[in-house]
């Protein structure tokens, strides 16, 4: 017999669906009694909104890294981390789990390699989908998020959050071990 769950499909992708998502991702992480919710956050918006989740609940915002747009530029603003930083919360920045060094590849050689093939791959399901697994490699090889315990990621599209999932995350070495155990919510294209 089957399990029924409830998916939240939006209209449309993009940060207009935040708020929503937050309040999905903390009434669900309260039924599973999951403590760790991963929340993608460019400019940092995000994240600090993230962090006014119930006590007991860690949040950990992951940035681009320095460098995404421009050399020696950081997009997630001092403010937003310091403000996220004292509501509890951890901003990890690091390379991109799916580009690094095949993302210089394609710029300079105009090569897709792996990473950017899986990237692809999974923005057929929209880059909150592609962003939420991502962020969750990330977290946990930096040490994080523990291999053995669920938690809920949180991505989007161009900005905010549109998408959720309950996921057991895994080490980038281990990634076709990662397993999505329900989509909470994304954007219905």
């Amino acid at each position: 017999m089957g399990i029924e769950r409830k998916v939240v499909y939006f209209p449309k992708p993009g940060p207009e669906n935040t708020e929503e998502v937050l309040h999905i991702v903390n009434n669900r992480a309260g039924e599973l009694g999951i403590k760790n919710i991963l929340v993608a956050s460019t400019t940092g918006s995000t994240a600090v909104k993230a962090t006014e989740f119930p006590k007991g609940i860690r949040v950990v915002a992951v940035s681009h890294f320095t460098g995404f747009r421009e050399p020696n530029s950081q997009e997630f603003s001092e403010e937003n981390r310091q403000k996220v930083e004292s509501n509890g919360g951890i901003v990890l920045t690091t390379t991109h789990a799916f580009s690094g060094l095949s993302r210089a590849m394609r710029k300079k050689f105009n090569m897709y390699l792996f990473e950017e093939v899986v990237a692809n791959t999974l923005r057929v399901f929209g880059q909150g989908m592609k962003v939420a697994c991502e962020v969750t490699l990330m977290a946990a090889d930096a040490g994080l998020v523990r291999t053995d315990e669920d938690i809920i990621a949180i991505g989007g599209t161009s900005g905010g959050a549109d998408t959720a999932l309950v996921l057991r995350p895994v080490n980038s070495q281990d990634f076709f071990d990662l397993r999505v155990k329900e989509i909470l919510c994304k954007p219905h294209f």
